[in-house]
């Protein structure tokens, strides 16, 4: 906490020599020229940072007007001219006289450290933070800040010069920041310009920022701004926020209302960038409660002398939580509206809890889960928030942070609190016996022991290529047929199916290029499948040895051994199906492979056509690709009265080519085609790959139903 004695600093006590140095040589800085000669003490920095954490302090003193249920409607506007302007309409800032200083509220709270409504606990049940980084400190490191109140029936105007009271005067009736200024040298006075209802309240805030504080490249982010004023309106449900970007010409005004509170900010966090959420493991829960604890706290008597006192605070408790199919962990904490991402003592108490919870659930349903008595490992932490969105919200008087920014927590009381409403309601959700809440729960406690087992394996896998590296033993598998060359960018990985259509790709390969696994038959179906049955899977653990990226969240783009991952399959319904499996792993466990680009489908052909050249004339080779195209090739011969060798040879799979044959058409660069499998909407795709290939069978049976009319059953091999 900031302290309330002056700033006492050393006056190069280094260039003195010993019997020189005495009291004289420190300087002591009054008031907010403390702020002003260590403005990184009270926001952290003088770059951008540093001057958005100046304009949080001013809306954030808007939205405390708004939690005490004052305020419905908090307007930001940045301005050309590199001013921001908050203005609320709660009661407004006190305009009347404060007995023990003689000065009005409005100067109070503006000039004086550690001044404010915020520290005797009576005006506001619940705030920002008392560590005194507020409107006076805002105000030390503005070249000019203007603030109007409307209260008591009339408009009251007040302005100061890098933190000192007084009048500007301009000719052009605009507030402009070079405009000459006057300072109150023997009082200062609160003006009133006009005349308001008295059921008009509020407070308007304008300030520039000093240049002589601030780095040049220093300026407000509108970005950052619209992210925060969303947030809060999700924070404080019925608070209506806007931002008005006067900078851009034409930049429309936007508003920010929610009315379902944390509810509505977990599910617009899980839709993530892309705007759709990954399909939910269980619903969005809200866990809320409230404790009470005991502070000893330091109270001003009227005399001024300081006193100890306990005093009982609430704090109240409101967590959502929301865990989807994918990996991924997003968490965001608050305190009184404020985040703290470096979390704190809310953030202990709720992690602990969470994990606390799962265990306990996992133990009681390890029948159901079917954990033998070998499975010793237990949920670890990254088990339990797999996919978790979280906001942890708590609201309490004078909470204590580590540090001016308000980044950590320290209040130690709170993690029990915390911990003990996440304990009961979590576990009242868990062992409800509501149909709905016991099916969201059972999918929760697959999920956290799919992962566990998971994490299991993965470790397992990695301690193994570690005792082959060890032994100098190759890791990677006896069947690779590798390349020769190191370059990445140049080198291609054919999966081929099959041994017969791997004796004939050898063949037909490059091998200083192009390298060969073979994989037999139809891979596991890892859509329906955990990530311990896949790394299980001889054929999967191939696959993943030889790309070297690894899998899931720990996939490295940059490790991968190849250039090119080709997929090779017959040129048939049951290669098609090949096809999709392997595309299936790639995209649920080396999604990145498949963003890059670097994953392709060749395209063997259907047909290999002869026609007669006639007397004289070599015979034309030609491959189709399809039935479409063997009849267009037909017809050409026809025309030109050209006969065409029977029988027409049809390639049912890749072993019944020869290497020539296989080389020319499919694997050499200069004449084969390829198909680049890309991911152009990621949700959609998940959505596709859970249809077509995941356990929910019902909409797969509908889909197909649906689509029976469409297939040309001429094609069909009966």
């Amino acid at each position: 906490m900031v302290a309330a004695n002056p700033l006492v600093s050393v006056a190069n006590p280094g260039t003195l020599a010993t019997g020189d140095y005495t009291a004289r040589h420190l300087s002591v800085l009054e008031g907010l020229e403390a702020v002003r000669k260590r403005p990184g003490m009270y926001i952290g920095s003088t770059d951008t940072r540093g001057l958005m954490h100046c304009l949080w302090e001013v809306i954030d003193n808007s939205v405390d007007e708004a939690m005490g249920g004052h305020a419905t409607r908090v307007d930001v506007t940045l301005h050309p001219d590199g001013s921001a302007e908050v203005h609320d309409d709660g009661r407004g800032i006190p305009v009347d006289i404060e007995p023990r200083t003689g000065l009005s509220g409005v100067e109070l709270v503006f000039t004086r450290l550690h001044a404010g409504g915020k520290f005797g606990g009576a005006s506001y049940a619940t705030s920002g933070g008392l560590h005194g980084v507020g409107a006076s400190v805002v105000n030390a490191l503005s070249a000019r800040l203007d603030v109007e109140v409307d209260r008591a029936g009339h408009t009251h105007v007040m302005s100061f010069r890098r933190g000192e009271p007084g009048r500007f005067g301009g000719s052009s009736g605009v507030p402009d920041v070079d405009d000459t200024f006057t300072p109150f040298l023997t009082s200062s006075a609160l003006e009133r310009t006009a005349r308001v209802t008295k059921a008009r309240t509020g407070t308007r805030v304008r300030f520039w920022p000093d240049p002589h504080v601030f780095t040049v490249d220093a300026g407000f982010v509108s970005d950052e701004l619209r992210a925060r004023l969303r947030q809060t309106a999700h924070l404080v449900p019925g608070l209506t926020l806007t931002i008005t970007d006067r900078r851009e010409a034409g930049a429309p005004t936007e508003e920010f209302r929610f009315d379902g509170g944390i509810g509505e900010f977990v599910d617009y966090l899980a839709a993530g960038p892309g705007g759709e959420p990954d399909e939910a493991v269980a619903g969005t829960w809200r866990l809320r409660g409230a404790g009470t604890f005991t502070e000893t706290v330091p109270v001003l008597d009227l005399t001024g002398a300081l006193q100890t006192r306990d005093v009982e605070r609430t704090c109240e408790v409101d967590v959502a939580v929301r865990w989807g199919q994918g990996y991924e962990s997003v968490s965001r904490a608050f305190v009184n509206v404020v985040a703290t991402p470096k979390g704190g003592s809310h953030v202990t108490g709720f992690e602990q809890a969470l994990l606390k919870v799962i265990r306990a659930q996992v133990t009681l349903n390890a029948r159901r889960l079917k954990l033998n008595a070998k499975e010793t490992e237990r949920v670890e932490k990254d088990d339990a928030v797999a996919g978790l969105v979280a906001v942890v919200a708590v609201r309490l008087p004078e909470p204590q942070f580590e540090g001016q920014t308000k980044e950590v927590l320290g209040t130690p009381a709170v993690r029990a609190i915390v911990a003990k409403v996440v304990e009961t309601e979590l576990t009242a959700l868990l062992t409800s016996t509501k149909r709905a809440e016991k099916a969201q729960a059972t999918a929760l406690l697959d999920k956290v022991v799919g992962e566990m087992r998971a994490r299991v394996a993965a470790r397992v896998q990695r301690d193994t290529q570690r005792r082959k590296n060890a032994l100098e033993s190759s890791a990677l598998p006896a069947k690779l047929k590798d390349c020769r060359s190191s370059d990445v960018e140049r080198s291609e990985l054919f999966i081929v199916e099959g041994d017969s259509a791997l004796g004939t790709a050898m063949s037909a390969r490059n091998s200083e290029f192009q390298a060969l696994l073979p994989i037999r038959g139809k891979i596991l179906n890892v859509q329906k499948a955990s990530m311990a049955d896949m790394l299980r899977n001889a054929e999967c653990a191939s696959i993943i040895q030889v790309i070297g990226g690894g899998t899931g969240r720990t996939f490295d783009l940059e490790a991968v051994r190849y250039g090119r991952i080709i997929v090779m399959s017959d040129a048939d319904v049951d290669g098609a199906h090949i096809r999709t499996l392997l595309l299936t792993l790639f995209f649920r466990y080396m999604r990145p492979l498949v963003e890059a680009g670097r994953v392709f489908a060749a395209v063997p052909p259907l047909h290999r056509v002869e026609v007669v050249g006639g007397p004289g004339k070599a015979n034309d080779l030609t491959y189709t690709y399809s039935d479409a195209d063997l009849r267009r090739v037909l017809s050409e011969a026809r025309g030109r009265n050209r006969r065409v060798k029977e029988p027409i040879q049809r390639y049912k799979g890749l072993g019944e080519m020869d290497a020539d044959q296989l080389a020319e058409t499919t694997m050499d660069p200069t004449h084969r085609t390829l198909r680049r499998v890309r991911l152009t909407d990621g949700a959609a795709a998940d959505r596709i790959f859970e249809l077509l290939m995941g356990a929910d069978v019902p909409p797969r049976r509908d889909f197909l139903i649906e689509g029976a009319n469409e297939v040309d059953s001429s094609r069909i091999d009966a």
